[in-house]
């Protein structure tokens, strides 16, 4: 599959929170297993004081190292969370488009290394992911959850 015909199908199957969290998928390098993502969340999204809730911010970094994760192994996967950590080094403003970079650094059959960085408009790193998952054909997920 095509990088271009990829983004297509992981962007027009999208889960409810990436509708949520405005995602969408800017560009794909499946050999280099990146994604560029542009969301902009819904105002339910934000704190008190108008930034991005800190745990909408970790969805949107879980997002894009997740689809990095599918750009490098081309095709969309399922990827349980086996740990996760998030550094966050700014607030993430309200109201305007961020952008996400994620990071597929390994992956294995049975372990995937992630990271992700999420930006302003203006290019400030806001926040950083690094996490690990296990990667499994989503059939086999599929015939996992049935089971269960």
């Amino acid at each position: 599959m095509t990088d271009a015909a990829l983004m297509a199908e992981l962007n027009r199957l999208v889960a409810p929170t990436a509708v949520l969290l405005g995602a969408e998928i800017v560009a794909l390098n499946s050999a280099a297993g990146t994604v560029r993502m542009r969301f902009l969340p819904k105002p339910d999204c934000r704190n008190s004081r108008g930034a991005i809730q800190g745990g909408m911010v970790v969805a949107i970094l879980d997002d894009a190292a997740y689809l990095a994760a599918c750009a490098k192994a081309g095709a969309r996967i399922t990827l349980p969370s086996i740990e996760m950590k998030t550094s966050f080094l700014a607030p993430a403003p309200g109201g305007v488009p961020l952008f996400a970079e994620g990071r597929c650094l390994k992956l294995g059959r049975r372990v995937a290394f992630l990271e992700a960085d999420l930006f302003d408009e203006a290019g400030k790193l806001l926040a950083r992911l690094s996490t690990t998952g296990v990667p499994m054909p989503l059939a086999e997920t599929l015939e996992l959850v049935e089971r269960l």
